[in-house]
C-alpha cells in the first residue's frame, strides 16, 4: 500500500477576522488522509470540521488568516495561483456539501449545472457532457435519470437531491473526495442509503475521503479512522475500533456515552455537561477543562500536545502525556 499521503495537513490555523474579535476557528491542526482512506471528522457544532475541509479549497473569505501547510497529491495548496485553484477543484478534489439546496445553482437545471462542471475540465462537447452527466444518474441510483437531468433543485426530493450533489462531486474523476455531513438534513432510512452509496463510490473509484459529521454512529459506519475535533484541536485520533472500544480523551468517551441507542435501560440520556468555550476567548490551558470530569489544576493552564499512543492512535490529554 501507497504510505505517501494523498492529504497532508501540518499545524493549520484559521482565523477570522470579521467580528468584533478576531475567531481562531482551527488552531494547530495536522492530519494525514492516505490513498483510497475515509478518515471521519467528528465534534460538536462550531469544533472547526468543515472549516478544515474548506481550507483544503480556500473556500474561505476575504479578511481570513490561514496559517499552515496543506498538501494534495503532491501540490501545495498554499501557493497554488488563482487558475491552480481552479484546477484543484472538481479534478483533484471535489466537495459534497452539507446543504445541497444552497451549493445548486437554482436557475440552472441539474442536467446543466453537471454538464457545465464536465466541459470545465475535460473539454468535451455538450453531447459527450451530457452523456456522461446521464451516466452519473444512473451510477448514483436515480430513477428516470433522464427526466430528473431536467429538473430543478427545487424539483427534487432531499434524497434525490443529495445523490444529484454527489454525481456532480464525482464528474470530474476526483482523487479526494470532502463530504461535509451529506446525511445531516435527510430522515434515517435515506441517510442510511446515501451511507452505503458513498462508501460504495469510494471503493469503486479508490477515492480518499474526509467526511465531516457529529454522529458518532456514522462515522463507524463509513470510516477507516476517526478524528475527534474539539474547538479548533484535534483531541483524539485513531482506528474506527480503538475509538469505538477503547475511548481515551474524556470528550471522545462523553460522546459515546451520549449515543441514544446505549441509552435503553438507563433512567437518563448521559450527557456532556456545559457548551463549547467562546472561539474568540478561548480558556487558558485544555479547553474542554471546564466540562471534563476528570479536569485537575494542571489542565486549566496547560495545553495538553497530541502524543501519539501505541499502535496507530493519538490523544491530546494530560492524562496520557
Amino acid at each position: 500500500m501507497d504510505t505517501t499521503p494523498m492529504i497532508d495537513i501540518k499545524d493549520l490555523s484559521v482565523t477570522f477576522n470579521r467580528g468584533r474579535k478576531p475567531v481562531k476557528a482551527v488552531n494547530g491542526v495536522s492530519l494525514r488522509v492516505r490513498p483510497g482512506e475515509v478518515v471521519a471528522l467528528l465534534g460538536e457544532s462550531g469544533s472547526g470540521k468543515s472549516v478544515t475541509m474548506r481550507s483544503l479549497l480556500r473556500l474561505h473569505p476575504a479578511g481570513t488568516t490561514v496559517d499552515g501547510s496543506m498538501t494534495v497529491d503532491g501540490r501545495d495548496v498554499m501557493k497554488l495561483s488563482k487558475k491552480e485553484l481552479g484546477n484543484l477543484r472538481g479534478p483533484i478534489v471535489s466537495m459534497i456539501f452539507q446543504e445541497p439546496r444552497l451549493a445548486l445553482d437554482p436557475v440552472y437545471t441539474l442536467g446543466r449545472q453537471i454538464e457545465e462542471a464536465i466541459m470545465r475540465h475535460a473539454k468535451v462537447s455538450r453531447a459527450e457532457a451530457a452523456a456522461r452527466a446521464f451516466a452519473l444518474f444512473e451510477k448514483v441510483r436515480i430513477p428516470s435519470p433522464e427526466r430528473r437531468l431536467r429538473n430543478y433543485p427545487h424539483e427534487m426530493s432531499g434524497g434525490m437531491l443529495q445523490r444529484s450533489m454527489i454525481a456532480m462531486a464525482l464528474a470530474c474523476n476526483p482523487k479526494v473526495l470532502l463530504a461535509d455531513e451529506p446525511t445531516t438534513a435527510l430522515d434515517a432510512t435515506v441517510q442510511i442509503q446515501i451511507l452505503l452509496l458513498i462508501r460504495e463510490l469510494q471503493k469503486e473509484y479508490g477515492l480518499s475521503v474526509i467526511f465531516v459529521t457529529h454522529d458518532i454512529g456514522v462515522a463507524a459506519e463509513v470510516a477507516d479512522r476517526i478524528a475527534i475535533m474539539y474547538a479548533g484541536r484535534i483531541v483524539e485520533e485513531g482506528m474506527v475500533s480503538d475509538i469505538i472500544e477503547r475511548p481515551k480523551h474524556p470528550y471522545t468517551k462523553g460522546l459515546l456515552g451520549a449515543r441514544v441507542e446505549l441509552a435503553h435501560g438507563r433512567d437518563r440520556l448521559i450527557t456532556i455537561p456545559g457548551a463549547p468555550p467562546d472561539l474568540a476567548d478561548m480558556p487558558p490551558g485544555c479547553a474542554f477543562a471546564p466540562r471534563c470530569p476528570q479536569a485537575s489544576d494542571p489542565c486549566r493552564s496547560r495545553v495538553p500536545d497530541l502524543v501519539r499512543q501505541a499502535g496507530d492512535g493519538q490523544v491530546a490529554c494530560l492524562q496520557y502525556s
